[in-house]
């Protein structure tokens, strides 16, 4: 054996000696079953376990088989979600649930080239699957994986290049041990949450130090490298609550903006101080409404978003716009709702 591939070898052993004595105790690790697996991956995409978790144990709770949750309606899915955000996720899962059901009669495909063709399954979460509940000797790669991969061997690819996975990919299936995808693809993606973290890596204590790149070349805060920067549009959005006799008046968000299926109010897209007789529908246009709230910023992963809440209590002889209809609170309580709203409800209402 020559000494890369020895090098190799003692690092996926390393690792996986590691996370036999440091790992979190997690729900979904206890399961070989797909379907908590394949739930757990979607919640945490993009999501810290601390904020997932009472996520997956609701959903969990809501929906406790792959038929329960194809049976849910889009609105009970999007509910329970959320406060996450990206809601593309919950209707992808959604719409995955269904697919699952329908034709594949309630069972998960059992392998990475099946798991790969099923809406919002990627490379990372059909890896996951295969591994973790079929042993399938697939490696994952994930920011974590990235990460730790890029320190430990030197790797300068950039990230932000889709080429990159590929190498990033051989390099994690070099290193898993024969026989042990789950619990080496388990390890290595805590190993980046724990040890080898993106700030302050805890080096000292890490047990491939001697033969990591970045440790003996004080190469961790280069690496990984990650050149494409991206793009923030800012957006200023103001809402006009409607109230009348304790209802307030809300909307469906529909097409392909943000937050598409959640619920909110009359919206207006307009600068810092909008006109409000020229902005208005034309039946509102004579109206003041009282500013309550704002703008307070709400960043997404494209967008910074600039939020104003303004209330105006609409007469009976005024009709409401086309698109919004009179919700009572407990109505609106059932609503899924974008987390700026939720606040609002809260803090106003």
């Amino acid at each position: 054996m020559n000494t890369q591939a020895t090098l190799t070898a003692h690092f996926g052993y390393k690792l996986v000696d590691w996370y036999q004595s440091n790992s979190r105790d997690l729900p979904w690790r206890r399961t070989r079953d797909p379907y908590p697996i394949w739930l757990s991956e979607v919640i945490l995409q993009q999501t810290r376990v601390v904020q997932g978790r009472p996520y997956y144990e609701r959903f969990m709770q809501a929906f406790p088989d792959i038929h329960a949750l194809a049976a849910a309606s889009e609105k009970e899915v999007l509910a329970l979600w959320q406060g996450l955000g990206y809601y593309s996720r919950a209707r992808n899962m959604h719409a995955t649930a269904r697919t699952i059901v329908l034709e594949y009669g309630g069972k998960f495909p059992a392998s990475y080239r099946e798991l790969i063709g099923l809406r919002g399954v990627g490379d990372y979460t059909a890896s996951a699957i295969a591994s973790f509940a079929f042993d399938e000797q697939t490696p994952v790669v994930d920011g974590n994986v990235f990460r730790v991969l890029s320190r430990y061997y030197g790797i300068f690819e950039d990230i932000a290049n889709p080429a990159s996975r590929n190498l990033f990919k051989k390099a994690a299936a070099m290193a898993m041990p024969p026989g042990q995808a789950a619990t080496f693809n388990q390890a290595i993606m805590e190993f980046g949450a724990l040890q080898c973290t993106p700030v302050s890596p805890l080096c000292p204590s890490c047990p491939v130090n001697s033969t990591c790149y970045a440790f003996r070349h004080e190469a961790q805060s280069m690496l990984p490298v990650k050149n494409k920067k991206t793009q923030v549009k800012e957006r200023h959005i103001h809402y006009v609550v409607l109230c009348r006799n304790g209802s307030i008046a809300m909307k469906e968000r529909t097409g392909k903006d943000i937050w598409e299926g959640l619920f909110d109010f009359l919206e207006v897209e307009a600068g810092a101080a909008p006109d409000w007789p020229a902005v208005l529908p034309e039946d509102l246009a004579r109206f003041s409404p009282t500013p309550v709230s704002g703008p307070a910023k709400h960043l997404l992963t494209h967008r910074r978003l600039l939020i104003s809440f303004s209330m105006l209590e609409l007469p009976e002889t005024v009709s409401l716009p086309a698109e919004l209809q009179w919700y009572t609170p407990g109505e609106i309580k059932e609503l899924p709702k974008p987390l700026p709203i939720n606040r609002f409800l809260k803090d106003f209402l």
